[in-house]
């Protein structure tokens, strides 16, 4: 039994466990975010973070240290110019893992690995805590807080000051068309007392 045994084996040897991690981490870092399977993903997470740890202080020795795990010259130089720079402020947590479903061929579980600070999109399976709203259980009502007096006022007035605007509108329009009709009014009885 296998209690308290740390890491995957990934049905590989040690050797091309981690010559796996090394390109996994490789295309990462030059793609922000790769699809492989979830185990793999998972045991590339527990790689490639405390490199990014390391690249966020761009040093002699954090150059080396990272060079020896992934022996790639332009990794290291992209991880300590672009994704260190931009992972500064977090404190670890750089990587995130989202379930994409199961392959085709196998049925192996299929995952998609990404860095934080380059997601643009959010994931289709994202809470609606990040829109600002709680979720809820209860059918059909909302989990937001009850508007207070003056809110509300201040919502009615919004509401009506475009329909005043619109009202004013519509007062001008008439107001032109009535100088309209009443300009051909004067040239028609103008044109009466020329005949008479």
């Amino acid at each position: 039994m296998r209690h308290g045994i740390k890491g995957r084996k990934l049905s590989r040897t040690s050797s091309h466990r981690k010559v796996l991690m090394q390109s996994l981490a490789m295309a990462l870092i030059r793609e922000h975010r790769i699809t492989t399977t979830l185990a793999k993903a998972k045991e590339l997470r527990g790689f490639v973070e405390p490199l990014i740890t390391r690249a966020k202080e761009d040093t002699h020795h954090n150059r080396r240290q990272v060079f020896s795990s992934l022996q790639n010259k332009e990794a290291v130089t992209q991880l300590f110019t672009e994704v260190g720079p931009k992972s500064k402020d977090r404190p670890g947590g750089y990587t995130r893992v989202i379930k994409a479903g199961y392959r085709k061929g196998d049925g192996a579980e299929i995952a998609i690995i990404e860095l934080v600070d380059y997601n643009d999109i959010k994931p289709e399976g994202s809470s609606s805590a990040s829109d600002g709203k709680k979720k809820t259980r209860r059918a059909g009502k909302s989990n937001t807080p009850t508007t207070t007096v003056d809110d509300e006022k201040s919502t009615k007035e919004d509401k009506e000051e475009p329909a005043k605007a619109e009202e004013t509108e519509v007062v001008e329009e008439s107001a032109e068309e009535t100088e309209d009709v009443v300009a051909d009014d004067e040239s028609t009885e103008d044109s009466d007392e020329e005949k008479k």
